[in-house]
């Protein structure tokens, strides 16, 4: 796949900025980036961290660590503050401004949509049905029907997606790669993959360099406070990208506990944590299920739960003055009145029982006693 084609002849046209960490090993005597000794700062905490020193651009101990986690090629990897700087690597490189074109299939991760607009991208739109259902053969139309005007250079799609939980099937998955072909490049956003017993697309790597996944350690390895993600994708794309990218995009201390997160002890952690989130999925589902006020509901596979109900916006006002804060869509196009719950550790999760109950002046049910048990 001839990926030159797709990128903008701005980014292949130009010198990448060629940093002192990037073009030099770290050893030896280091005079040539202007950095400050560690020895004149006298505290331990500089030479603990080296925070004297730029860290390596793509530090290459926490590059395989990352390859080792997803399973694929270290050449595969890209490290980035999150998925976002992932999307916005992307749309820099792909998409000339007020020509080329993205398709997303609303209601989604709404960067999608902002980092398209920051430059100036089309987003061309593929919404989901009434029921919130993917419907791939129109998006597979559309993606094998853009005639060489659109421009079509970026397909994001998300399993699970955010906020609906549904997943890609494969079968599904193989078709929209086949529809995009060398003509654009299928970006799947597996940001809540480890929430579900689905394997990731990153074996399909291999045979489909079209195909870029976004990883994270924000949601299931437990790191938000990190920013710290990965794009996995072609070696040639990770060039491409890599061009574009800050010169130092990650902080010393942020490498650290990102080794340390993902460290000996860490898939044990993960895993207790993801056993005892299902359990206070399934106990908020039943929940849910059992009230009047909620009209329908998307559990999904991933660490939410979408429900639209009578009032969306009154009870995400009602639960904030009870102290707990769940997350409005009613101005998102197709989802009036509908709420996303993230699930929480279990006093958390009593604490929403609490505040649902009150609103629903249904107590003393026996689902509310049943979670009062389970969570005392």
């Amino acid at each position: 796949m001839k990926f030159e084609a797709l990128a903008r002849p701005e980014i292949l046209a130009m010198r990448p900025y060629a940093s002192a960490r990037g073009t030099a090993a770290a050893d030896g005597v280091l005079l040539n980036a202007n950095e400050a000794p560690a020895a004149l700062l006298d505290d331990p905490a500089w030479s603990t961290l080296a925070l004297n020193r730029y860290p390596a651009p793509q530090p290459d101990d926490l590059v395989r660590r990352l390859a080792a986690l997803y399973q694929v090629a270290p050449e595969r990897v890209l490290v980035t503050r999150g998925s976002d700087e992932g999307i916005d690597l992307l749309m820099r490189v792909f998409c000339r401004p007020g020509t080329d074109a993205v398709l997303e299939c609303p209601p989604c991760f709404g960067m999608y949509r902002v980092a398209a607009a920051i430059q100036g991208a089309r987003v061309i739109a593929v919404p989901r049905d009434d029921g919130l259902r993917l419907d791939v053969a129109e998006l597979e139309r559309a993606i094998a029907g853009a005639d060489d005007d659109a421009n079509l250079k970026l397909v994001f799609l998300t399993s699970p997606n955010n906020p609906t939980g549904d997943l890609l099937p494969r079968r599904e998955l193989l078709r929209l790669l086949a529809a995009c072909g060398d003509r654009s490049l299928l970006v799947l956003d597996e940001a809540y993959i480890e929430f579900c017993d689905a394997p990731s697309a990153a074996e399909l790597l291999e045979d489909f360099p079209q195909l870029v996944i976004l990883r994270t350690l924000s949601k299931a390895w437990g790191a938000a406070g990190l920013r710290c993600g990965a794009l996995l994708a072609d070696p040639a794309v990770i060039e491409l990208l890599g061009r574009v990218m800050a010169p130092y995009p990650l902080t010393a201390p942020a490498i650290a506990a990102a080794l340390a997160v993902t460290g000996p002890g860490g898939r044990a952690r993960q895993s207790r944590m993801l056993a005892t989130l299902r359990e206070e999925k399934d106990r908020l589902v039943s929940e849910l299920s059992g009230r009047d006020w909620v009209e329908r509901l998307w559990p999904g596979e991933a660490n939410f739960v979408l429900a639209r109900v009578d009032d969306g916006p009154g009870l995400v006002a009602h639960c904030a003055a009870r102290g707990v804060r769940i997350r409005d869509f009613s101005s998102t196009p197709g989802l009036a009145n509908c709420v996303r719950i993230s699930i929480g550790a279990p006093d958390e999760m009593q604490a929403l029982v609490t505040a649902l109950a009150d609103w629903s002046g249904q107590a003393g049910d026996s689902t509310t006693e049943t979670l009062k048990k389970a969570n005392p």
